[in-house]
């Protein structure tokens, strides 16, 4: 799977956005207004696009002529309907509320479900997810495998949740006091690593014994699945459709961030199968979002959204998505570089503590190092370690995760193999004079978030 050469796209291109090539006395400026922050550059000071794959992504014909299909109406559109039913269809839950994006639908579920004092078990935080669980009065608990924290470990399926962290967390406080177990499937943070099947049939035995419900982050659910089929026994010979399925079966609700996976540019939604949690959602919607059947969408965006839905679990997409993902990350391993092992689904994780082993981690090494990455080739990546991570609630201290990580994040359908060799040739370049980049100081702090707005000086 893991070889060099990536076959062809499925798919011809139809339609060119210029982008430009930056001096690096521009990009020198630019990233100074920007505070060293690659979040606060500005898209057209950008020459590959790598910060993120949310919303990101090139729809397809079929999408831009749904897109010409929306029904505008504020009650009922007829758009609604149809994307009710194909969640129905290909990810199997019954109620629909559709909203703007994620985080609205991990506002509502933590809003309706969390009680001040509970505690809600994942599989690595994520940073909106957890945000949300804080702010409704719970406390995230981390229960992923270990493998998932060492960036070198070989593991396949580094998504996975310990079963005995969670049956440590439930005999020290109690069943009724834990809502629902938190799962994503691929782990962003961890490096878009896969959850495995096996892993998730046994949390579900283990959570119905105790009555706990699975919330499910589905935003790269097709990705799992192809992670799954891949190299999960006994799954080589289903599609990735019916992995989905399958998949989601095993849980009581989803939130999705349809700007990923599902490949339109906004949207998303909650999706339950419980018709008391979705009563409720339904008329938080309305407070927060919009009618429940638009959610804070247009029409034609629902429509684009339920077409994305159907294409993204297309075998011939999926292999082609994460192969380009797998050809960047074995070009960096045959450089040398250090990387996030093995190489995830949605992107490629740089190993900023391994990469820059002399900048403490209160200095920042991967925004560092993403800096550095846009003044060489004006490529854009994102920070995923301390910065991310934000502070402890109780002390005021810097979290510090064992992961420090750059995400260099492909957007689906966007760039070619010759964008991912200009990649990693700047990638070299930046690791063949890591000696020479110093950390830096946070200048600017938001209370939340902070990784979107923070600003920072050179050391």
């Amino acid at each position: 799977m893991h070889n060099k050469h990536s076959w062809a796209e499925p798919y011809k291109i139809k339609m060119i956005e210029p982008i430009v090539m930056t001096t690096k006395e521009f990009r020198q400026k630019a990233l100074k207004e920007a505070g060293y922050n690659t979040f606060l550059l500005r898209s057209k000071d950008v020459y590959i696009d790598l910060l993120t794959d949310s919303g990101t992504s090139a729809m397809s014909d079929r999408q831009w002529a749904g897109i010409m299909m929306g029904d505008e109406a504020y009650a009922g559109s007829r758009n609604f309907y149809h994307l009710e039913k194909t969640i129905q269809d290909y990810y199997s839950y019954k109620y629909i509320v559709p909203t703007h994006q994620g985080r609205a639908a991990e506002h509502m579920l933590s809003q309706i479900l969390i009680k001040k004092g509970d505690y809600v078990p994942g599989n690595m935080y994520f940073t909106t997810t957890k945000l949300h669980q804080e702010m409704a009065g719970g406390t995230f608990v981390d229960i992923i495998v270990d493998e998932a924290h060492d960036p070198d470990s070989l593991y396949k399926f580094k998504g996975d949740v310990d079963l005995n962290k969670l049956q440590k967390l439930i005999d020290k406080v109690g069943a009724e006091k834990i809502p629902y177990v938190s799962i994503a499937s691929t782990v962003n943070m961890a490096g878009g690593q896969p959850m495995s099947m096996a892993n998730l049939k046994a949390l579900r035995q283990l959570t119905n014994k105790y009555g706990i419900k699975i919330m499910h982050d589905m935003t790269r659910i097709a990705e799992n699945a192809f992670m799954i089929q891949l190299n999960e026994e006994g799954y080589a010979d289903k599609t990735v459709s019916e992995i989905v399925y399958e998949f989601n079966l095993l849980t009581d609700g989803a939130t999705m961030s349809a700007k990923k996976d599902a490949l339109v540019n906004i949207g998303g939604f909650l999706a339950v199968n419980d018709y008391d949690t979705f009563d409720k959602a339904r008329n938080m919607v309305v407070v927060y979002e919009g009618l429940h059947t638009y959610g804070g969408m247009a029409g034609r965006d629902m429509e684009a959204l339920a077409i994305g839905i159907k294409e993204s679990v297309q075998d011939d997409h999926i292999r082609a998505r994460v192969g380009q993902v797998f050809y960047l990350g074995q070009k960096l391993l045959d450089m040398g570089v250090p990387i996030v092992k093995p190489v995830g689904t949605h992107g490629v994780f740089l190993d900023a503590k391994a990469f820059l082993p002399h900048v403490s981690q209160d200095k920042f090494p991967a925004q560092s190092l993403a800096a550095e990455l846009y003044l060489d080739s004006g490529v854009r990546a994102m920070e995923r370690g301390v910065v991310s991570a934000g502070r402890n609630k109780k002390t005021g201290e810097h979290n510090y995760p064992k992961l420090e990580l750059v995400r260099l994040t492909i957007p689906r359908r966007v760039y070619t193999q010759a964008h991912m060799d200009v990649i990693a040739e700047s990638v070299q370049r930046v690791f063949e004079k890591r000696d020479s980049i110093n950390g830096m100081k946070m200048i600017y702090e938001p209370e939340y978030l902070r990784f979107f707005q923070a600003r920072f000086e050179k050391l």
